[in-house]
């Protein structure tokens, strides 16, 4: 298949490079082939998780105890003490991380029209693209070292639902964010004895730690690589692009496995869940598949939205609106195979229930991602210019308010007569959940974003804007997170970055001769490069 390429600058001259790039062996590889061939797009992601890897030696967050390996050598000085070397690893990791979003880009392009037997290419990139991150600092998130901490607590015998990791000695120096220092724990129980276990095998030992944990985040990815597929196909969806929109996705690999994040687990518990929980399936393996569910729950509470809609995918394929004594009864069995594994998750914590107080509690800081978190605020402030009350407790009401519009609106979808999708059901719910939330990560995207892919093929505005939300949330997620020295500038330090990531989306949008065309707001502007806007070159090497 050929592409065709405006001739006029700089298409033009990127066409006649990739030429010349094309001719030499060692290069071909990259950036020679034709628009059928997909290696090209695997090595230049692979390239930019290399990139990402080295970069987060310089600018990755790195814990400073006496048991870290990194905080007592010398070996990466030039990397994270040097400004020179501080400035160059920050641009190493926007680069990589943008040149990862567009070999993506690129193996979708190349791969359309195929997606009925891609299957085995994205997988292949997806792990392809993972693995230099195996050994990559933590970047875009520290998260993970408050996962430590909360195992710390509970190994201590402590309660991380009530006590805070700040009564922990030296708990800032293990890398904990201090938005953690006094908020309870958002996770199950299942999440706090995996957190235990971690710190009761390396002993707290960062390094050790960070790889434990980032096994567990590729669990995760191995089981939604697993079930997107047979979920896509039990739907009519193209299983190719339904794994590559959402597991291959960058966000992915750049959240779940750079940033060590337990929502990987999360996701993949619940979606291998959905695969078993089938219409008439026997009660061994729907069984399989609600302790699956409650699994995820156990993970992060959060996806008992999902319980519900579980059990419609048990009723999904009956003629007609599903009774309301089928209804009742596949969620009664739900809630009793459900309140069986938390309550034995909660006997083996000691801490049973107590993950329900602090989820409607935790959370109580607004960020700058969620627009419900700064209305909040908002209200608050506007009640206290006319009322002279406190801003917080008004904010607290608000966000009391959207929790429970969030449920409403969840009870609404599962007891609508004629019930949406339950899988789609459970991404709308979700996405209720986090808009509606006073505190939105970036890879809050990703609990929904493969509930929406295996329904159905999306087309048009939804997929080029999801293009633009990976770029923006990239290139946000590198300047928000780089761990900076003390005697060098962050403010400098962002602002570079925030330039090279800046600089490379409008390369990616707009002046790309391959990526440029899956945005067509930019047809205007691509056509006054040209010269005669029907005159073609037919390029078949393609970067």
């Amino acid at each position: 298949m050929t592409v065709s390429e405006p001739t006029g600058a700089p298409s033009g001259a990127l066409a006649g490079l990739r030429r010349r790039l094309g001719a030499f062996p060692l290069t071909h590889r990259l950036v020679g082939g034709t628009d059928e061939e997909t290696a090209p797009s695997l090595w230049q992601g692979l390239i930019g998780s290399l990139l990402i890897m080295i970069g987060s030696w310089g600018v990755g967050w790195l814990a400073m105890t006496p048991t870290s390996v990194f905080a007592r050598t010398t070996v990466l000085n030039p990397l994270r003490v040097e400004p020179v070397g501080v400035v160059v690893c920050a641009i190493l990791l926007v680069l990589g991380s943008l040149l990862l979003v567009r070999a993506w880009l690129r193996l979708g392009q190349r791969l359309e029209g195929r997606w009925a037997t891609a299957g085995p290419v994205v997988t292949r990139a997806t792990w392809l693209w993972a693995a230099p991150l195996m050994v990559a600092f933590p970047v875009f998130s520290r998260d993970v070292y408050s996962y430590l901490s909360q195992g710390r607590l509970l190994h201590a015998g402590l309660n991380p639902y009530e006590d805070w990791i700040s009564e922990l000695p030296g708990w800032f120096m293990q890398g904990s964010d201090s938005i953690w220092a006094e908020s309870p724990s958002p996770y199950g129980p299942l999440f706090l004895l995996i957190s235990r276990a971690v710190w009761f095998l390396t002993g707290g030992s960062p390094e050790p730690a960070l790889l434990l944990f980032r096994l567990v985040s590729v669990a995760g990815l191995a089981l939604c690589l697993w079930a997107v597929p047979r979920l896509a196909r039990r739907f009519g969806t193209d299983p190719g692009w339904s794994v590559w929109i959402s597991v291959a996705n960058p966000l992915f690999a750049l959240y779940m496995i750079a940033a060590i994040h337990n929502d990987s687990l999360m996701v993949g518990l619940l979606l291998a869940g959905f695969v078993l929980l089938t219409p008439g399936a026997s009660r061994g393996r729907s069984l399989a598949g609600l302790v699956l569910v409650s699994l995820s729950i156990a993970i992060k509470p959060l996806t008992v939205l999902a319980l519900p809609f579980a059990g419609l995918l048990l009723l999904r394929g009956a003629p007609g609106s599903p009774r309301w004594g089928s209804r009742v009864k596949v969620w009664t069995w739900c809630l009793l195979v459900a309140g069986a594994v938390l309550t034995g998750m909660g006997a083996l914590t000691g801490l049973w229930f107590g993950w329900i107080p602090a989820m409607l509690t935790s959370g109580d800081a607004a960020f700058p991602y969620a627009p419900f978190g700064i209305l909040g605020l908002g209200v608050g402030w506007a009640v206290d210019a006319v009322a002279g009350t406190e801003i917080r407790p008004v904010a607290d009401l608000v966000y009391t308010l959207g929790k429970v519009a969030a449920i409403g609106f969840t009870a609404w979808l599962a007891l609508t007569r004629r019930p949406v999708h339950p899988v789609l059901a459970t991404g709308l719910a979700l996405l209720a959940a986090v808009l509606l939330a006073p505190i939105i990560q970036p890879w809050y995207l990703l609990w929904v974003l493969p509930m929406f892919a295996v329904v159905r093929r999306w087309h048009g505005w939804p997929v080029w804007t999801l293009y633009l939300l990976v770029m923006v949330l990239v290139v946000v997620g590198v300047v928000d997170q780089l761990s900076v020295a003390q005697w060098i500038s962050l403010f400098w330090v962002r602002i570079t970055a925030a330039a090279v990531g800046l600089a490379y989306m409008v390369f990616i949008v707009f002046l790309d001769p391959k990526t440029s065309t899956l945005f067509p707001f930019t047809a205007r502007w691509r056509s006054r490069g040209r010269p005669d806007a029907t005159t073609h070159q037919t390029n078949q090497e393609t970067l």
